[in-house]
């Protein structure tokens, strides 16, 4: 990206509402109800699929599973308010006295049904493949729930918080879902805005504390900064990175940014040319990341040279840090090797909704064509870029995200192509020693031992490129000084900063 070309965008995202932009419909504030400005509307809100994170944003709102994380970051009981392992392959969950949005009150039969609705053999759920590893569901009485597995499983509590897992009741009226959490949705405009409202019988005294909630989409993100510095929304998700400076110089606004969520690249492995490693690590040694850390996200970030494990991390392997390090020399010897010394032509999909996916995917297509990689882009709006990563009609695609949880199983989701398919990892590209090792990490509880199995995962990956990192990057949400009770979560957990909207407060 050019020095002008960002000074362009700053200036737009500094500036206050333009008067040529037309603002999605915001209406005026009504005391007590937050006005939330989405990065987009979501695809779907049905509980069990991934539609990107505004989808998993809502979903926060309405549903809960059986455990989540507290504002640190750390494990807390949810619909079960304790937990503990049976042998090697068994977890037996105390749920508590917590009630549907139907007034119904949550059972061990409705975790019974869920787990079993996930894993039915036409389900399109994002967990669908760990919940076939379930052999049987108990349920001794109804504030109790024995789950056995077919394999012992350490992490299947952080399983269970995801915003992915929640569990809804089985007396729901077919084709709809009904949740526990502390919102309900009370009305909805397709594409615009979504209105929800407190749930009274929610399990948590005093919460939610607010009146209601009105989300409305800005897919332009400097529309979204704009709705923010004029009044019209209270909080904003996806703040860009070029309005970082402005916002936290505004002394209306505050900024809470994180890092933990990151970009990469996946592959279509069902055919030539990335159905070979070493044209996907000709792709990972093609990168220039620190250009990309300034072009796409203005210095708010570090390279990503080897799997998404922070630095932070017990199980960060320092000895991979360079492992997809820039080596173009190394990347036209790979595609020679590969039988492409003239090169390879495909196409690189991404998306133009969201500015640092189109300026991640037109700085990887430039880096890439010096080494003969011809990448023609594809960049529709995000609903369509969802559903053609889902279908896998693509070579080559741009992704950015969060780790399912700071565990290192938490990248699981995104290196092993032994799961469902799904746009967040690579398609038909299955390596089954990778995933032999994932199932020996999840399995084992004896920290040390953990260690060593996945950094024989990462030093395979980095050889076999399942996906190739490209940049860490601050996720940052801005709201107004009157917000209060809305917290970024840590780390890989910022996409679950939803959680709090239970405590949130607005002035």
């Amino acid at each position: 990206m050019s020095a002008s070309r960002r000074a362009v965008l700053a200036g737009s995202a500094a500036s206050a509402m333009l008067p040529f932009l037309r603002l999605p419909e915001a209406r005026a504030q009504t005391p007590g109800v937050l006005r939330f400005a989405l990065s987009s509307f979501p695809p779907s809100i049905q509980p069990w699929q991934n539609t990107g994170t505004a989808a998993a944003t809502i979903k926060l709102m309405i549903y809960r599973g059986l455990t989540s994380y507290g504002p640190d970051g750390a494990l807390r009981g949810e619909l079960a308010e304790s937990w503990s392992p049976i042998g090697t392959q068994g977890w037996e969950f105390k749920l508590r006295d917590a009630r549907f949005q139907n007034g119904e009150k949550v059972t061990s039969a409705d975790v019974k049904w869920t787990i079993e609705q996930i894993a039915a053999e036409r389900s399109t759920a994002y967990f669908r493949a760990e919940m076939q590893g379930v052999e049987r569901v108990e349920t001794p009485d109804d504030l109790t729930v024995r789950i056995f597995l077919k394999e012992p499983v350490a992490t299947l509590p952080i399983w269970m918080a995801s915003y992915h897992l929640p569990i809804i009741s089985r007396n729901s009226p077919r084709g709809t879902f009904v949740g526990a959490g502390p919102f309900m949705i009370r009305a909805q405009e397709r594409g615009t805005s979504i209105d929800l409202e407190p749930f009274r019988g929610y399990f948590r005294p005093g919460l939610p504390k607010l009146r209601g909630i009105r989300a409305v989409a800005y897919a332009d993100e400097n529309l979204r900064v704009s709705a923010l510095r004029s009044g019209d929304v209270d909080l904003i998700e996806y703040v860009p990175w070029q309005s970082f400076d402005a916002i936290s110089a505004d002394q209306r606004l505050s900024l809470d940014a994180v890092d933990g969520a990151f970009m990469f690249l996946v592959f279509n492995g069902t055919k030539a040319p990335f159905n070979d490693h070493r044209v996907r690590r000709a792709v990972a040694h093609a990168i220039r990341r620190d250009e990309l850390v300034r072009a796409a996200f203005f210095g708010r970030g570090s390279p990503l040279m080897q799997l998404p494990v922070p630095e932070s991390s017990p199980f960060y392997n320092a000895e991979f840090k360079e492992g997809w390090k820039y080596d173009p020399a190394l990347s036209r010897r790979l595609l020679a090797e590969a039988g492409h010394a003239n090169g390879i032509s495909c196409n690189l999909l991404s998306t133009a909704q969201y500015g640092m996916h189109k300026d991640t995917a037109e700085v990887v297509q430039q880096h890439l064509a010096a080494v003969g990689i011809r990448a023609e882009l594809n960049m529709p709006d995000w609903a369509t870029r969802v559903s053609i990563g889902n279908r896998g009609q693509f070579d080559m695609a741009v992704m950015g995200t969060a780790a399912d949880s700071n565990d290192p199983d938490g990248i699981a989701n995104f290196v092993d192509g032994s799961l469902s398919p799904s746009y967040v990892r690579s398609f038909g590209l299955k390596i089954d020693r990778i995933t032999e090792l994932l199932n020996q990490g999840r399995a084992e509880f004896d920290t040390a031992k953990r260690r060593d199995i996945y950094r024989e995962m990462e030093r395979i990956a980095i050889e076999q490129a399942p996906i190739v990192g490209l940049t860490w990057r601050s996720q940052g949400y801005a709201m107004r000084r009157q917000v209060t009770g809305f917290k970024n979560m840590p780390g890989a957990l910022t996409f679950y900063s939803g959680l709090t909207f239970e405590t949130a407060e607005v002035a």
